[in-house]
């Protein structure tokens, strides 16, 4: 998608304006599960350069199915690329609606997922692993992180115990730019997508009660068998 630009003037004072910078000027789609699967990484503004399209397709994929089944009419949808390195970005919240990447972030995987890069993913209580698949994002609360968002599992044996492994968004310390420079990683989690401590409380309040989280591993078994992939 090429950006615009477009100028006026005020009391002889004239001033440019990007819709990049300045995304409530873009222009805005209404973005139905037919509409989805038509879309490509090209379409969006934003910081999109880690996100790897056919990894967006999959996530447009899981979205469409929500929105057939009824969810997420805020059109904001956000993912997550465990196949990424933790030192590079690779969970991204994208507002649908004007096809912008409004955040690309960190995001640390489990402590038994694998060191760099997520490779292992459950769902039982107890493994400190990460879920995969597509969550539905429900209420926030205040926790020892800080802002909480609590994500549900919509795929059964995928994610579906998330609630009760209390498997939630939050910020964390160890997750930060800084880190990456000083040690050249950052830390995991017991099984939660932890963002930078900075980023979570806006971060929370642009997905919150309602909208769609893919997180993306390539797992064959499930990339064939998901519901929502295959809808």
């Amino acid at each position: 998608m090429k950006l615009k630009s477009f100028s006026f003037c005020i009391i002889g004072l004239c001033v440019s304006f990007s819709t990049f910078a300045f995304p409530f000027f873009q222009k805005s789609y209404n973005v139905t599960a037919e509409k989805a699967l038509t879309l490509n990484k090209s379409d969006l503004s934003g910081d999109d350069k880690n996100l790897d399209n056919n990894v967006f397709k999959y996530a447009l994929k899981a979205y469409a199915c929500a929105r057939k089944r009824g969810m997420d009419k805020q059109e904001m949808l956000t993912i997550i690329d465990y196949s990424k390195p933790a030192v590079e970005p690779r969970l991204w919240v994208i507002d649908l609606k004007h096809l912008h990447v409004k955040y690309a972030e960190l995001v640390a995987h489990g402590e038994k997922s694998g060191d760099m890069v997520g490779k292992y993913f459950s769902n039982q209580s107890g493994s400190h692993e990460s879920s995969i698949g597509t969550f539905l994002t429900k209420s926030t609360y205040d926790g020892h992180n800080g802002l909480t968002l609590r994500l549900e599992g919509l795929e059964p044996g995928i994610n579906d115990h998330a609630m009760s492994r209390y498997i939630v968004l939050h910020g964390a310390n160890y997750v930060s730019e800084n880190r990456v420079m000083r040690e050249g990683r950052i830390g995991r989690s017991f099984g939660c997508p932890a963002i930078p401590k900075r980023m979570a409380k806006p971060t929370i309040n642009a997905i919150k009660n309602g909208t769609i989280l893919f997180a993306y591993a390539p797992q064959s078994s499930w990339l064939k068998h998901s519901a929502f992939l295959h809808c």
